[in-house]
């Protein structure tokens, strides 16, 4: 009996190994197979400065893995509303790799966003950068790059009008823009098609100037404080009143790409923009003699800073295969610390590197003069992303509205309000 019971234990233990390895065979096989098929990354890029750039360093990534197919699709400007990813991401059919800004809208996808606490670039981001992506202490999303934003304006113009220092007040904005117009010289270029451009950027300064942007938040989420009596928000239509007074015509149908190229092409000597317009100014006009300065809202002298900080992070699907998901995470890590990848972002994105493991020499002028605005420590810190979810869209819908003359100055912040207390109650 005590000989059966052996051979018989024996003869288990054989089955259970055998098909211990007949499944990591078929494992190993399937993983084989779907090597020499390729597997297709699907990236969802929201940059469409960098379209041409993003699909060439993907090129590049696929000449060194072969067994990769990077499938982009990009979007930005006013496409950019996520309605799209929404959709794939219900139905199942989401990118492998897409963005997110963090904080808010980090916990509203939390459950769709891969785990990336294990990469090798998290060691190397710069301090708080991750915080935007940190839930329950992992890390879920990796930083695309460092922006900032003003007025980007053209130095030759002002030259050419006779200003010889830069505004740093609402008055000083208003005298300059005088001495262009007399000079023959459209002041701004306002494409507010973008709706972007009012209810994330511009409203963002009002929160910035604050003399505590996220207690003030937290305030207003519980009724302490109130946006249509706040001043700030106040300077911040005021200097929209300028842009409109001193721009072209038909803001609300004029987009990005009419926007930049009335810039590039010097019919308008100041546009709302970012670091990031540096490739395509780029491609429109070469050499480009332009600056960026910070956007006065009043008349105090504390305007003197950039709106600087982390726009977006990386994230990878949770829905998709294992096999994808690993894959991901290697061209992620590719573009970050690789020569090939590092060169992609810098030389060819002109991105300022969010990790301290890259170096930039050549991101042209809008980039190095943030720089300098950060090194002076001459910032203010990006605050949208801790909004309640929703309200930078009805943000940007209301001051849109403003623009078309369909609402006053009291309506916009009745409207601000209203929607700041809409969002916050969900």
């Amino acid at each position: 009996m005590k000989k059966q019971f052996v051979l018989l234990y024996m003869a288990v233990m054989m089955i259970l190994f055998l098909t211990a390895c007949q499944t990591k065979t078929e494992t190993e096989t399937k993983e084989a197979k779907q090597t020499k098929e390729k597997i297709i990354l699907n990236v969802r890029n929201p940059k469409v400065e960098i379209s041409t750039q993003f699909e060439q360093m993907a090129n590049a990534y696929e000449k060194e893995n072969p067994h990769i197919d990077i499938k982009i699709h990009t979007v930005g400007g006013a496409a950019d509303d996520l309605s799209d990813l929404k959709a794939q991401i219900a139905s199942g059919t989401g990118p492998d790799i897409f963005t997110n800004n963090g904080y808010e809208n980090a916990k509203l996808w939390s459950k769709y966003l891969e785990d990336l606490s294990d990469q090798p670039w998290v060691d190397k981001a710069y301090k708080d950068t991750l915080t935007p992506m940190k839930i329950n202490g992992k890390i879920y999303g990796m930083p695309f790059n460092l922006e900032g934003y003003g007025f980007i304006y053209n130095k030759d113009l002002f030259k050419q009008a006779g200003i010889d220092e830069l505004p740093k007040t609402l008055t000083e904005l208003i005298a300059a823009a005088e001495k262009l117009q007399q000079a023959g010289i459209m002041p701004f270029a306002n494409g507010y098609y973008e709706e972007w451009k009012l209810g994330d950027q511009l409203v963002s300064i009002a929160f910035a100037q604050q003399e505590d942007p996220v207690a003030f938040i937290n305030a207003l989420n519980h009724g302490i404080e109130r946006i249509e009596t706040n001043q700030r928000f106040k300077d911040v239509i005021n200097v929209l009143d300028v842009t409109l007074k001193y721009g072209n015509k038909n803001p609300l149908t004029t987009d990005y790409n009419m926007e930049l190229n009335l810039f590039a092409n010097g019919q308008a000597a100041i546009i709302q923009q970012g670091n990031w317009i540096q490739p395509l100014i780029d491609q429109l006009t070469p050499n480009m003699n332009i600056g960026i300065m910070p956007i006065p809202i009043n008349d105090e002298r504390n305007n003197d800073s950039l709106v600087v900080g982390v726009p977006n992070y990386w994230v990878i699907n949770k829905q998709t295969t294992p096999i994808k998901k690993k894959e991901a995470k290697k061209f992620l890590t590719w573009m970050v610390t690789s020569p090939q990848g590092k060169t992609y972002l810098t030389d060819h994105f002109k991105f300022i590197p969010a990790f301290e493991n890259m170096e930039a020499d050549n991101l042209g002028p809008l980039a190095d003069e943030i720089i300098h605005y950060s090194k002076a420590g001459k910032t203010f810190s990006i605050n949208w992303f801790h909004f309640p979810v929703g309200v930078r869209a009805e943000f940007s819908s209301a001051m849109q509205l403003y623009v078309g003359k369909q609402l006053n100055r009291d309506q916009l912040l009745q409207e601000f309000q209203k929607s700041w207390e809409n969002a916050a109650s969900q």
